[in-house]
């Protein structure tokens, strides 16, 4: 049985579940543009990354809410924490620390290699969890996943939302791509928070190469157990968007090489200024519903930007 909430509603849209923000969002639909922050190494874009945090910490008081990205785009900002964390040098940080996934693939159970949670586990270790104020994830193992997702949405809503959604850039095909993991022509829309939507082929290729390509170890077993999800949870345009600040890294072009383009194309599509234009480029490509925050860094390697670097 779905958890009862007063916050969220569910909404269809063919085939794809949403859970919508029961209050009227007043969605900008102003254009910020995206400037990349080209940087010359994955190391010094973890630096970056950390230094948001940083940054945050000192600008307010009590916890900080953050959304961790997966895959390759933060692995070195992990690998920093992890470190940092094996000290005591920032204990008074990561004891403000609420940090919540954004993004799963389900069923799926908790330990697979190929599940978010274990990858974060691996690379931030015993020491970040345990000094940690609270770890949320997204359950895949359960027969109700939009009653616990609900139940995360409501945990994050009640600490206020997030302070720092650190986000990734996914390619898609016909130049398309994703944020979080919300695909294009999913429907989503400005309230959404978070979503259950069907698996796709290109999403989930492109979901096992890249934990290959970060060096985690996967059985075979594992595999066929990924290769089998139906769905994928995601945070929503209304978190992105409710975000105090959004923090992107694109460092892997030499493995998905076609984030060339697809970044690229984020950059530089116009967007138009009818609502219902926006909304249907927007659910074409959702990449671009990070041009619509006003708080955005984007670390980029060279090759994202220069393919010949």
């Amino acid at each position: 049985m779905t958890t009862a909430t007063s916050l969220f509603q569910r909404e269809d849209k063919n085939g794809n579940m949403w859970l919508a923000l029961n209050e009227p969002v007043l969605a900008s639909t102003t254009d910020y543009g995206i400037e990349p922050m080209v940087l010359p190494s994955e190391a010094e874009v973890g630096e970056a990354m950390f230094k948001e945090l940083l940054s945050t910490a000192e600008a307010k008081t009590g916890d900080i809410n953050i959304a961790l990205l997966g895959g390759r785009g933060a692995q070195q900002l992990h690998r920093l924490l992890g470190e940092k964390a094996a000290t005591n040098e920032i204990d008074e940080l990561l004891a403000r620390l609420n940090v919540f996934t954004q993004d799963a693939l389900a069923p799926l159970a908790m330990g697979n290699g190929l599940s978010f949670v274990r990858d974060f586990e691996r690379i931030l270790g015993e020491a970040f969890f345990a000094k940690i104020k609270s770890f949320t994830p997204m359950q895949t193992d359960t027969p109700d996943l939009e009653g616990t997702l609900t139940d995360y949405l409501n945990k994050l809503e009640s600490l206020g939302g997030l302070d720092i959604f650190f986000i990734g850039h996914g390619p898609e095909a016909n130049d398309a791509s994703h944020l979080a993991y919300i695909k294009p022509l999913s429907g989503a829309r400005a309230h959404h928070m978070a979503g259950i939507i069907p698996i796709s082929s290109s999403i989930l290729e492109h979901h096992i190469s890249k934990f290959k390509a970060g060096g985690s170890e996967i059985s075979a077993e594992d595999e066929a157990q990924c290769r089998a999800a139906q769905y994928i949870l995601t945070l929503g345009p209304a978190a992105i968007l409710g975000a105090k600040k959004v923090v992107q890294s694109v460092v892997d072009a030499d493995t998905a090489p076609a984030k060339i383009s697809t970044y690229a194309k984020v950059r530089q599509t116009s967007l138009p200024q009818d609502e219902k234009e926006l909304a249907g480029l927007l659910n074409a490509n959702p990449g671009l519903w990070i041009r619509l925050h006003s708080n955005v860094k984007s670390f980029v390697l060279p090759n994202v930007t220069s393919p010949n670097n």
